[in-house]
């Protein structure tokens, strides 16, 4: 019995001399394949792929003509990176330090501050982690922030609270719109909907007051374990159970 390997191999055979077949397949009896934890053998195409599944990649230039041993490869690699997510939403909201847009406090204090005042507010862990980050869009939503931040929690929240972030833009409003030429009562073509109230209070009690610098405000480290609980696991998302590990 012989294995053939596509021209993108690379491993190890033998006492661990590398071996790369470039042009062609290559052929290899199983006396010369190293056994190793490390390696694995996977259907290839019309042969096998063997190395670190780390390392391993799909081998289709279209997805039209991708195989189940393809995606098995990329389900395997995408679960590590799915499950690094709370680090990168940190990192992101860290984004937000130092720029304080003409306000009293920076968008980093601005966000800590809401998010203390609804755990001080007694609001559960799941509405402490979006009033943490209802404005974690601003860095790539400067038109849209609440439809970046919105989309970023949505998998892991409920419809309520999905609901709130994506609105409270309009909702914040409210207090300001007539400063700035725009109409303060546009959250009422909302009214009679299931969340307004919940999104009206999130910013009177919570978004609106927290622009004073002089309010005891957690830091982000103790928001963050709440952060990696709330993403541990989507709610929401046809992928769900096939790439959740």
């Amino acid at each position: 019995m012989y294995y053939s390997f596509p021209h993108q191999w690379w491993g190890k055979v033998g006492m661990g001399a590398a071996v790369y077949a470039s042009a062609h397949c290559i052929l290899l009896p199983p006396s010369l394949l190293q056994p190793s934890a490390l390696y694995s053998l996977a259907p290839y195409g019309g042969g096998y792929f063997m190395g670190n599944m780390a390392d391993q990649r799909a081998g289709f230039k279209t997805m039209r003509e991708s195989t189940k041993a393809d995606w098995d490869i990329i389900v395997e690699r995408y679960q590590p990176f799915a499950r690094e997510l709370p680090d990168r939403i940190l990192g992101h909201l860290k984004l937000l330090g130092g720029d304080d847009g003409g306000f009293l406090v920076d968008r980093l204090h601005h966000s800590l501050l809401t998010a203390t005042l609804a755990h001080k507010g007694g609001e559960d862990e799941e509405y402490v982690v979006c009033a943490l980050l209802h404005d974690v869009g601003d860095t790539l939503g400067s038109w849209n922030h609440p439809d970046v931040s919105a989309a970023i929690v949505k998998p892991f929240v409920s419809e309520a609270n999905h609901w709130m972030v994506e609105k409270h833009g309009i909702f914040q409003g409210y207090f300001f719109f007539d400063k700035i030429g725009l109409d303060p009562n546009m959250r009422e073509q909302f009214r009679g909907h299931p969340h307004f109230e919940r999104t009206a209070r999130f910013c009177e009690l919570y978004d609106n007051p927290a622009f004073d610098p002089a309010m005891e405000c957690a830091p982000l480290e103790f928001f963050e374990p709440m952060v990696r609980r709330v993403f541990e696991f989507p709610k929401n998302s046809i992928y769900r159970d096939t790439c959740h590990t």
